[in-house]
C-alpha cells in the first residue's frame, strides 16, 4: 500500500489564513509563510494553498505569496484559486508551486484540464471539486461552494481523471467545518471508481477521522484546516496514532 499522505490547507483571503464552518463565517488563523513552515518542521507531506476570494474577485492567485513559502518550506505544495489559463500556472510553477489547483475554471471550461496536464504533465493538475448533497445526489459547486451545478460528482471526477489529471481534491460541503468526520462513502466510490488519488477534504474533527477515511474512504491523502491551525491535533500525535492502525504514512 502506498504511503498516505496528511495535508494541511490554508485557505488565504486578503493574504491571511482564514478558516470557516460550510465555506461561511470565517475567522482568521495566522501568517500562511509562517504556519507553511511550522507545519513543514512539523511532518505535513504536502501543504495546499487556496486563495479562496481569487476566483469570486477575479483576481490572479498571488504569486508572491508562491514566492516567500517556496523559500520556506521543503516539502511540495499545491496552489489554488482564480487559476483560468496556461499563463497562470506557468507562473505559479515558476514560483515554485509543485501543482496547482483548479476548480470552477475547469468546469467552465473543461478543456483547460487537458491544455495544462499536456503542456505541464499530469503530475502537476490538481482538480478541486466542491460538492454537497440534493435531493440525495452529489451535486458539484462553483465559487467557492456558492454556485451550484447540475454536474453530478461521480460523472465529473471521472471525466477529470478522462482528461488528465493527476489527483483530485474533493470536499464535501455538507461535512465541511463540522468537525464530523470525512464524507467516507462518497470518496470510498470516488476511490474505487477512480485510477487517480484522492484527497479527503471537509470534516476532519479528531485523529479517528483520519483513521477512517483511509480505511473506509479508501483515500489517498486527507487535508484538514482548522484541527491543525488553532492545535486541536499535532501532526507528529496524528501520524504516530496511524501508524498504531497499520496505516502506512512517512514519520
Amino acid at each position: 500500500m502506498l504511503t498516505k499522505r496528511i495535508i494541511p490547507c490554508l485557505d488565504i483571503k486578503n493574504g491571511r489564513t482564514v478558516k470557516g464552518v460550510n465555506f461561511v463565517d470565517l475567522r482568521d488563523a495566522g501568517d500562511p509563510v509562517e504556519l507553511a513552515d511550522i507545519y513543514s518542521k512539523a511532518g505535513a507531506d504536502e501543504l495546499v494553498f487556496l486563495d479562496i476570494s481569487a476566483t469570486e474577485e477575479r483576481r490572479k492567485t498571488l504569486a508572491n505569496l508562491v514566492l516567500k513559502v517556496a523559500e520556506k518550506v521543503n516539502i511540495p505544495f499545491t496552489v489554488g484559486g482564480g487559476i483560468s489559463s496556461v499563463e497562470d500556472v506557468d507562473i505559479l510553477l515558476k514560483n515554485g508551486a509543485d501543482k496547482v489547483s483548479v476548480n470552477s475554471s475547469a468546469v467552465k471550461n473543461p478543456q483547460l484540464i487537458n491544455e495544462l496536464a499536456g503542456k505541464f504533465g499530469s503530475q502537476c493538475i490538481t482538480v478541486a471539486i466542491d460538492a454537497k448533497q440534493i435531493d440525495g445526489e452529489w451535486k458539484v459547486h462553483l465559487v467557492g461552494g456558492k454556485v451550484p451545478t447540475e454536474l453530478n460528482l461521480f460523472d465529473w471526477a471521472k471525466e477529470v481523471e478522462e482528461r488528465g489529471a493527476g489527483e483530485i481534491l474533493f470536499t464535501s460541503m455538507d461535512n465541511d467545518g463540522t468537525k464530523d468526520g470525512f464524507a467516507n462513502e462518497a470518496l470510498a466510490r470516488l476511490s474505487t471508481e477512480l485510477n487517480i488519488p484522492i484527497i479527503a477534504s471537509g470534516g476532519a474533527g479528531n485523529i479517528k477521522h483520519f483513521v477512517d477515511t483511509f480505511r473506509e474512504g479508501k483515500s489517498d491523502a486527507a487535508l484538514a484546516a482548522s484541527v491543525f491551525h488553532f492545535k486541536e491535533i499535532e501532526i507528529e500525535d496524528l501520524k504516530k496514532e496511524l501508524k498504531k492502525n497499520d496505516i502506512p504514512v512517512r514519520l
